[in-house]
């Protein structure tokens, strides 16, 4: 599946809601559409500029959704998902940031540090809603940056 708008990425993000994923931490899980809000918020806060960072962190949840029965592949199904609407940075970090092997790569330190921090509730981390410019800001860059190559 390629997203191909906004809207279906949105969407997509908006179905988390409820899904609960345990599979590396144990525990009761967290809820996949919260701890996106909270991952991308983090990372808003630690890398304000960064808008491509923080909508990996907020997009790499999905993968949960797109392969519900492997684990493994989820990250490079969310990667390939994004890449088309977001690029292919925001695409690299979704497909590389789960695996822990050692990295000297700041951005993906710092998605991997929100990712764990994000599991943990307790703060506000505002709407959904609230990313949907950022989206666009980022997509339409995209699409700008896709029609040159």
């Amino acid at each position: 599946m390629e997203l191909r708008s906004v809207e279906e990425l949105m969407d997509l993000l908006y179905a988390c809601r409820g899904v609960r994923d345990t599979a590396d931490h144990g525990g009761p899980g967290v809820d996949l559409h919260d701890h996106a809000l909270r991952t991308a918020a983090l990372l808003r806060r630690g890398r304000p500029a960064d808008k491509e960072l923080q909508l990996a962190g907020l997009v790499h949840p999905i993968g949960r959704l797109l392969c519900p029965a492997d684990a493994t592949g989820r990250p490079e199904r969310a990667a390939e998902a994004v890449r088309p609407l977001l690029g292919p940075r925001v695409s690299r970090l979704v497909r590389l940031h789960p695996w822990h092997g050692p990295t000297t790569d700041d951005d993906l330190l710092s998605l991997r540090q929100a990712d764990e921090e994000g599991r943990a509730p307790g703060f506000d981390a505002g709407v959904l809603e609230d990313w949907r410019t950022v989206l666009e800001l980022v997509a339409a860059r995209n699409s700008r940056l896709g029609a040159v190559d």
